[in-house]
């Protein structure tokens, strides 16, 4: 048995002619959805596919295994429900709500623009007739979404950078330049150091203190008016 441990999604970074040359794997979407299985590719080796939980493999990627040899992935035909809107008085809205409705009931819907998939169940095939959308019984490969968050399932490339750092530095903002002050308030967080009240002035008698006027100025500078606390010696 020759061991897999490594997906390629759609063979990304392979050379075209490394593609040709490499073996195929005929799997339908039962075996696909799991991340550990056996099977035999074109080649008639017995493979033992061990990938990471949660991981979807769809027709197309590409299985390494541990000799380094690569193994194409197509998805099997099988029988499925292919559903369009009606072709005399439909309209590509009525797949919208088909997908809605499905999707209440949590089945594996493959999308696309013009028609839905959906593995057979004569039950809902009767529900989207009575919709008056169109269902028809074929034998093709299924490739239902895998769910926003599956693990392994293909995100297309797409790297949103939705990562949000929280690690803000909260200093406080200088109102002088237009920015908005910090608030203190109950729970801020801060570690703030209050200060002591002041002491009461002493309301007593009140005491008369003559204060001496200084020199006239020289030049016409104002003259220094002495009183208590000035710090000089009368």
């Amino acid at each position: 048995m020759l061991t897999v441990n490594k997906l390629l999604s759609q063979g990304q970074g392979l050379a075209s002619v490394l593609l040709k040359r490499a073996a195929t794997v005929e799997l339908d979407w039962d075996v696909r959805q799991k991340s550990r299985f056996d099977a035999t590719d074109s080649q008639g080796r017995t493979l033992g596919v061990f990938l990471p939980r949660g991981t979807l493999v769809r027709g197309g990627d590409v299985l390494v295994a541990e000799d380094g040899s690569m193994i194409k992935v197509l998805a099997a035909p099988q029988p499925v429900l292919v559903i369009t809107p009606c072709a005399d008085h439909g309209s590509p809205f009525d797949l919208v709500r088909a997908a809605y409705h499905l999707g209440n009931r949590h089945v594996q819907i493959e999308l696309k623009p013009d028609h839905l998939k959906i593995e057979p169940d004569h039950v809902l095939a009767d529900m989207l007739r009575a919709m008056h959308l169109t269902v028809r019984e074929a034998h093709e490969g299924f490739e239902p979404e895998g769910g926003a968050y599956a693990a392994g399932g293909h995100s297309h490339g797409h790297d949103h950078g939705h990562a949000h750092d929280h690690d803000h530095d909260h200093s406080h903002a200088n109102p002088a330049h237009g920015e908005p002050g910090h608030v203190h308030g109950p729970s801020c967080g801060h570690d703030h150091a209050h200060a002591q009240p002041a002491a009461p002035v002493s309301r007593g008698k009140p005491i008369g203190i003559a204060i001496k006027a200084a020199e006239a100025p020289a030049h016409g500078q104002p003259g220094h008016v002495h009183g208590p606390g000035c710090g000089h010696d009368h």
